[in-house]
């Protein structure tokens, strides 16, 4: 049996709830994922994702994100220069925005940056010292846009932050975005289709987390345990344990319509381990 097929295997058991008998075919799959995947159900791995904050960043900074995130800021750039205010909801420590701003040829007047990880922000906060009419707001995209101001930006963007919050929330919170916004950028990952309860998906799964793993070295496991392997079991857990809700750009496209936006263009971005890139643009 494929080393692949034992790990799906492997999720398999864990979704079923038998924590032990996941260990134990994670084990015996042998690669660096079924070691790692091994040693955080044996080791008492857990917590929430953005828990580590080392771990996360090793994982954003390292592997094919070096080559993403470059592009991505560099397209971003190229939008700042005759864009007066700047709305970047899930800014995370800064590694798309701040680079972006560097580039730019005019900054914004008015930058507003969120992000509910305080240790993240404060990244963000360190890297932007000095920098003229920015605001930082630590708090979720639906406590910043619930707040009772009527400010409104030419444009706001999000670098694969509202994968993190449930679809159905989601499609609110773009509504309330809706008026406050003259241009919404998003960068995604065009994932794959798949029915979750299928055994395609687990087996999609194990090999992208497979690839993905392998880009970090050294860091290899830092990665794998204190946020790969969290998002990963996250994603086939019933119940709290899931951080993300991907979904193909052409939902993306379907859910932005739905919230009141036009003129939805998609794009690529970037080749990427788990899935490609795209940067979606509506208004």
């Amino acid at each position: 049996m494929k080393k692949t097929d034992v790990l799906a295997e492997a999720l398999t058991a864990y979704r079923d709830g038998d924590r032990a008998k996941a260990a134990d075919l994670a084990e015996r799959a042998g690669s660096t994922l079924g070691i790692e995947l091994h040693r955080y159900l044996t080791e008492g791995g857990g917590g929430a994702v953005y828990d580590r904050p080392a771990a996360f960043t090793a994982f954003i900074r390292g592997g094919g994100n070096v080559k993403l995130y470059r592009q991505l800021s560099a397209m971003l750039a190229r939008r700042y220069g005759t864009v007066g205010s700047l709305l970047d909801l899930g800014c995370g420590d800064g590694l798309a925005v701040v680079p972006a701003l560097e580039q730019a040829d005019r900054q914004p007047g008015r930058i507003d940056l969120v992000e509910p990880s305080s240790a993240l922000l404060a990244e963000t906060r360190k890297h932007l010292d000095g920098t003229r009419g920015l605001h930082t707001w630590e708090a979720t995209a639906q406590e910043f846009l619930d707040r009772d101001d009527d400010q409104q930006w030419q444009l706001t963007q999000s670098t694969f932050a509202l994968q993190s919050i449930p679809t159905d929330e989601r499609t609110e919170v773009l509504r309330a975005l809706r008026p406050r916004t003259s241009c919404l950028v998003l960068a995604e990952f065009d994932v794959p289709e798949y029915d979750e309860d299928s055994a395609e998906y687990l087996l999609s799964l194990v090999t992208r987390y497979e690839r993905g793993i392998a880009e970090y070295g050294k860091e290899a496991s830092l990665v794998a345990q204190g946020f790969l392997l969290p998002v990963l079991l996250g994603l086939v857990e019933p119940g709290t344990g899931r951080t993300n809700w991907e979904q193909p750009a052409t939902d993306w496209a379907s859910q932005l319509k739905e919230a009141g936006f036009t003129g939805i263009r998609i794009e690529p971005l970037a080749d990427y381990w788990w899935s490609p890139a795209v940067l979606i643009t509506a208004s």
